[in-house]
């Protein structure tokens, strides 16, 4: 078990729980409901587009995913997961980067809203859909899962034949995606042990607690026993993000612990950069370069020290990569 940073036990801070006004704007972009989408051709590797079949209640969905490949070995598994109203296509960007980093990336579409409460958000009660998302990475090295079908006929796709599911995983969600993988990561302790060893650590890009139910505040505090670590970059208290909803959520339910950084002038999609769309520019307001490259360098640091098992001081308090942007006034850190 990795040890923990730690730092002294502040005052915890409810956790706002109203909708964004982001929720409004995103009923505009979901889909038909038990759609099963038409993956387009595959790209030339190394990113493959394909589908995973996800159990809705009594339906199997083709969730939408792309496969990002590293040149050689892959160091770790990581998923991707956006938030309400997004899509995969968000994280291309730094998908490959993480990719160029020698990581399997898989970034998944979940969708926004479903009759069978089958969404990334909780909007009345998803917890029986994510228990099958969990499914999906519980099941992950075994021929009958779902995921590793999705990846086998990915890889044969790239012409990487070569390349085995990694045994090292770990979560990046952003917004109301940060609260899945936080579900996840906990119902993979319950009910796939096995596969939840593998599990390094999970980074919140911004994260946002549902109106409804509790799935963040469970994930958190199934995973707080364990030394899982779990950190956030989160922009200001704004709408977007609920008054640092799911922040504040990870501050109370993980106490003494370092929790990650605010990005001093930052937005709710600066992971994203230049692949956010215009709708969530208007909305929440367009990230700025250089907070950007801030996100991306924390996260891909903690990342890799997941995979390599030893967090890199360089990207914590009083190293010299977390230092230089607490120096210019870029990030400071959360409580």
């Amino acid at each position: 078990m990795r040890p923990l940073f730690t730092s002294p036990v502040r005052r915890r801070s409810a956790a706002p729980r109203r909708t964004s006004i982001l929720a409004l704007a995103g009923l505009l972009a979901v889909g038909a409901v038990g759609w099963a989408p038409t993956a387009r051709a595959a790209t030339t590797p190394p990113v493959v587009t394909g589908t995973v079949a996800t159990r809705c209640a009594f339906l199997t969905y083709q969730t939408p995913v792309d496969w990002y490949f590293p040149s050689g070995n892959a160091k770790a598994l990581v998923w991707l997961q956006h938030g309400f109203a997004e899509n995969k296509a968000l994280y291309a960007g730094y998908a490959r980067q993480l990719a160029d980093r020698g990581f399997l990336v898989a970034a998944t579409t979940l969708p926004s809203a479903d009759l069978f409460g089958c969404t990334v958000n909780n909007i009345g009660n998803n917890t029986a859909y994510l228990n099958n998302i969990a499914t999906l990475f519980g099941t992950k090295d075994t021929g009958s899962g779902a995921l590793n079908a999705s990846f086998r006929a990915a890889r044969a796709t790239a012409g990487r034949a070569d390349l085995a599911m990694p045994q090292s995983l770990a979560f990046v969600g952003h917004s109301a995606g940060g609260e899945a993988v936080s579900y996840v990561a906990g119902r993979l302790r319950s009910a796939y042990p096995g596969v939840f060893a593998q599990l390094k650590g999970l980074v919140l890009e911004d994260p946002v607690a549902s109106p409804a139910g509790s799935n963040l505040a469970t994930g958190l505090s199934a995973l707080a026993p364990t030394g899982v670590p779990v950190y956030a970059l989160a922009s200001p208290k704004n709408s977007c993000n609920a008054d640092q909803s799911g922040t504040q959520q990870l501050i109370s339910s993980l106490p003494g612990r370092f929790h990650g950084a605010q990005i001093s002038t930052g937005v709710h999609q600066d992971i994203y950069g230049t692949d956010n769309t215009a709708l969530f520019n208007l909305v929440c307001g367009t990230p700025k370069p250089d907070n950007t490259n801030a996100v991306r360098s924390l996260t891909t640091g903690w990342l890799t020290g997941f995979a390599d098992g030893a967090d890199n001081p360089a990207y914590f308090p009083g190293g010299p990569a977390y230092d230089a942007l607490q120096s210019a006034g870029t990030i400071t850190t959360l409580p």
